[in-house]
């Protein structure tokens, strides 16, 4: 779909990750839609297919409806972020189809849970290559592509304080904070922000009971984290209003402990 040109133009948002409605992904993407934005956003369902909660059948479809229906453009792309060429096609076809994007939302992830001496090699470099590798690319393809005005730009990764347990996927989101946290001054020339969020334990269909119970336990406020609680956040952070927070890795977890 290329832009209309009586039509006032709005910024276009990239969003990764958003294979499915229950996802911290779709969330964001309705809501920058929801702000003035248009927004492109990837999906890749061969992860969703290995993963126990599997494909969500018309879930892409349902969260492009959604975003249309808040007045914005959408495009859906599928996108194997383990594949270095990936990121460069994957502006190339937003770009042509939507125009040049100004805000790029990292919620992509694989995130299959090991320890120390149970990872594999495999998946030890599947995890630094979906979470670390392509995040870099997509950030680096994203500032090469730019085109300002200066002060308009947002980079958003989610991130992760998980580790125990959990050692590729914490490991690989660990590295990407120090990607996000030095493009907030490398790319300080192009006048584009950069920050990490962690959203903390969300509840996006992940969670038995235990683990239910267990996150209310260790959170003041007594329930759990929501994708729009996440949303909201990353939908400041890219606005005009957002534009002073550089540079920082924000907590965004009700206070969880």
């Amino acid at each position: 779909m290329k832009p209309d040109p009586h039509t006032p133009a709005r910024p276009v948002a990239l969003v990764t990750g958003v294979g499915r409605t229950v996802g911290i992904g779709a969330a964001v993407a309705e809501r920058l839609a929801a702000s003035g934005w248009d927004v492109a956003h990837t999906h890749w369902t061969p992860y969703d297919t290995r993963m126990p909660w599997g494909v969500e059948a018309g879930g892409v479809e349902a969260v492009g409806a959604a975003i249309r229906a808040r007045g914005a453009r959408q495009l859906a792309v599928p996108a194997d972020l383990a594949d270095p060429a990936t990121p460069a096609r994957l502006f190339d076809r937003v770009t042509a189809q939507l125009g040049p994007v100004t805000a790029l939302v990292m919620s992509h992830a694989e995130s299959v849970d090991s320890g120390l001496l149970d990872t594999t090699v495999d998946s030890f470099d599947r995890h630094f290559a979906v979470n670390t590798r392509a995040s870099w690319l997509l950030i680096r393809e994203f500032a090469l592509r730019f085109p300002g005005p200066f002060g308009t730009g947002r980079i958003v990764a989610l991130t992760s304080g998980h580790t125990v347990g959990n050692l590729p996927y914490g490991a690989s989101k660990g590295a990407l904070d120090r990607i996000a946290l030095a493009a907030a001054r490398e790319l300080a020339h192009l006048g584009i922000t950069a920050n990490a969020v962690d959203p903390g334990p969300t509840d996006t269909g992940w969670m038995d009971d235990a683990v239910r119970a267990d996150v209310l336990a260790h959170t003041p406020l007594a329930r759990l984290g929501t994708p729009q609680d996440a949303a909201r956040l990353i939908d400041f952070l890219c606005s005009p209003d957002g534009q002073w927070i550089n540079g920082q890795l924000l907590q965004s977890s009700g206070g969880f402990q």
